[in-house]
């Protein structure tokens, strides 16, 4: 038995194992690519929420972090002083959230979104009294359909808002597109763009993002900055879309074989509380490396099933490593990641912004 395999052994389970060799691999390449294509890289740290592996990030040429949550910005400027730059990505409403705003401003440089009038003035009266004013960009739709301003017209009269909006400063746009959505961003963009600056006002970024296609961020040139996020750990849906292979899969969450009730179906320690529920098109809940012939076919609270066509060949004891369909999710279901380097146990690390959904 090697030393990698003894060190996993004494690991309680179900755990989330993260191997940092591989997460370092994954930053580099999109870095690499940023880099010689002049992108700015700045990851969405909702995958990890560690400060840590933030720090990784800003250390292969990442200009800043991108949060989702005012909280979850918090908890991560307060784990590293190397976290100097964080756009949230998340309309912002409420005083108690703008007064944590106001606060967490003066502390790094921040941006933020906006896709209607209603956030803006909620900004502008938070940041009325405040030193600098707050970065507020853009937020477009361009084929995702979730938040963001449906025309490029649209965008331009927001951004007139936001520049004549005390305490503010239009900060740029942003869009969170489709898989394959490139030739819609430049679309989108390019036409917003020359109306905002039409009306003489710059537009210093224009942020997108996304993981599955993040390979093909150059096809869409008007944008400035990438925000990729699950690309650090990656996962079975992007394995599934092609993006990387098992490989590439840093995070996986090690589990127990607990019952083998049937030459075909066995349970794992490993449930929804740990894999979590999301399918994200799939099916199945999970892939065991190695075992093609395995589907996790069904999960409860705290058992995930296992079943195969043939003999399913799994003894009680034995151990086995599951790529999650979604790792982000799974990263907020831990208090703490179990660290494998060069294949042996170096430690554990908090997950520092779980939780900060606020």
């Amino acid at each position: 038995m090697s030393k990698a395999e003894i060190s996993l052994k004494t690991v309680s389970t179900p755990a989330v194992i993260v191997d940092l060799d591989i997460a370092r691999r994954n930053i580099s390449r999109f870095q690499d690519y940023a880099d010689a294509h002049g992108l700015k890289a700045r990851p969405h740290i909702k995958t990890h929420k560690i400060p840590a592996i933030a720090e990784m990030q800003l250390a292969a040429g990442a200009v800043g972090i991108t949060c989702q949550k005012v909280s979850e910005a918090e908890a991560m400027v307060a784990g590293s002083s190397a976290i100097r730059d964080v756009l949230i990505t998340y309309n912002i409403l409420g005083a108690e959230k703008l007064e944590h705003l106001t606060a967490l401003a003066r502390k790094v440089r921040l941006g933020v979104v906006a896709d209607n009038e209603t956030v803006i003035a909620g900004l502008s009266s938070a940041f009325v009294a405040e030193p600098a004013p707050l970065r507020v960009l853009v937020e477009c739709n361009t084929g995702a359909d979730r938040c963001g301003v449906a025309t490029p017209e649209e965008a331009a009269a927001l951004a007139r808002r936001i520049a004549a909006a005390p305490g503010l400063v239009f900060g740029g746009l942003m869009t969170y597109p489709p898989a394959k959505g490139a030739a819609a961003v430049q679309a989108f963009m390019t036409r917003a763009k020359a109306l905002i600056e039409a009306d003489g006002i710059d537009v210093p970024v224009i942020t997108s993002g996304g993981t599955p296609s993040m390979m093909d961020a150059a096809d869409a040139p008007v944008a400035t900055e990438y925000r990729p996020g699950t690309y650090v750990y990656n996962d079975r849906s992007l394995v599934t879309r092609g993006a990387c292979g098992w490989d590439d899969c840093a995070l996986t969450v090690l589990a127990t074989v607990v019952s083998v009730p049937s030459a075909h179906r066995a349970i794992i320690d490993a449930g929804s509380k740990t894999l979590t529920s999301d399918l994200l098109g799939l099916t199945g809940y999970g892939h065991v490396l190695g075992r093609d012939d395995i589907a996790i076919d069904q999960l409860s609270e705290e058992h995930g099933r296992l079943v195969s066509e043939g003999p399913i060949n799994l003894k009680v004891g034995d151990r086995l490593h599951v790529v999650p369909n979604h790792a982000c999710v799974v990263t907020n279901m831990v208090d703490a990641v179990t660290i494998l380097e060069k294949g042996e146990i170096t430690g554990s690390w908090p997950v520092v912004a779980r939780g900060r959904i606020v």
